[in-house]
C-alpha cells in the first residue's frame, strides 16, 4: 500500500494494531477523521490519553474502574457472599446486561494455558483464595468461557478452593462448548447463571 504521506502512513499503521482491523480498514478510519472537525479527533485523542493514564482495576475484583472501588463492589445492595469468577472485564459487562445476578464478581485477568506460558501466579487467582479465607464468601460461581483452558482454570481453583466451606456452581451449560462468553446472547447467559449447577457435577459430565 502505497502512501502520499508519510504522517498518514504512521497514523495507518498505528490504528491497524487494533484487534481486528486490517490496513485497508484502518486507512478508511483514517480518512474518516481527516474530514471530520479538528475539534473532534481532538476529543478523541484526549479521551484515548486520560482513560490510559487514569484508568484504575478496582482492588477487591480487578474489574475496571475510575477509583479504587468499583461501583459493583462499592453497591450496598449486591450480595458479598456470592462471587462470580470470570476471565475479563467483558464478561462482567456482559452478565450485568442480563439484570440476572446481584452478587459481586472476581476478574482472573485470563485462563490458566500451559501453550501460551500462562500459569496460575499469572492470574488473579491467590486474591479469590483470599476472599475464601476472609468467610465472607459463600459461594462461588465458575463462569468461565467453556473452553479446555476454561475447564482447566475452573478445575484449578475448584481444588484451591476445597479447604474452605464454599459451595462452588458453574453456570448451566446453555453456553455452547467452546463458545466465547461475550458472545452469548442475553436470554442465555441469564439462564445460564439462573439455572446453575454444582461444579462437582460438571466433573462427571
Amino acid at each position: 500500500m502505497e502512501f502520499s504521506s508519510k504522517l498518514l502512513e504512521n497514523a495507518v499503521y498505528e490504528m491497524s494494531q487494533l484487534p481486528g482491523v486490517g490496513k485497508r480498514t484502518a486507512l478508511r478510519l483514517v480518512l474518516h477523521l481527516l474530514r471530520q472537525p479538528e475539534s473532534q479527533t481532538h476529543h478523541l485523542t484526549e479521551a484515548l490519553n486520560t482513560m490510559r493514564d487514569t484508568i484504575k482495576f478496582c482492588k477487591k475484583c480487578h474489574n475496571i474502574s475510575d477509583v479504587e472501588l468499583c461501583e459493583i463492589c462499592s453497591n450496598p445492595n449486591r450480595d458479598a457472599s456470592l462471587v462470580c469468577v470470570v476471565e475479563d472485564v467483558r464478561d462482567v459487562m456482559a452478565i450485568e446486561n442480563t439484570s440476572q445476578y446481584r452478587g459481586l464478581y472476581h476478574v482472573l485477568g485470563g485462563k490458566i494455558s500451559p501453550l501460551d506460558g500462562v500459569g496460575p501466579q499469572d492470574l488473579n487467582i491467590y486474591s479469590l483464595i483470599d476472599k475464601a479465607k476472609s468467610g465472607e464468601v459463600k459461594e462461588v460461581i465458575f463462569a468461565l468461557s467453556s473452553t479446555m483452558e476454561g475447564d482447566t482454570t475452573n478445575f484449578y481453583i475448584y481444588r484451591q478452593l476445597e479447604a474452605y466451606d464454599i459451595k462452588t456452581s458453574t453456570i448451566a451449560r446453555g453456553i455452547s462448548v467452546g463458545d466465547e462468553l461475550e458472545y452469548a446472547d442475553e436470554v442465555t447467559l441469564g439462564r445460564s447463571i439462573l439455572h446453575r449447577i454444582p461444579f462437582e457435577n460438571s466433573l462427571k459430565s
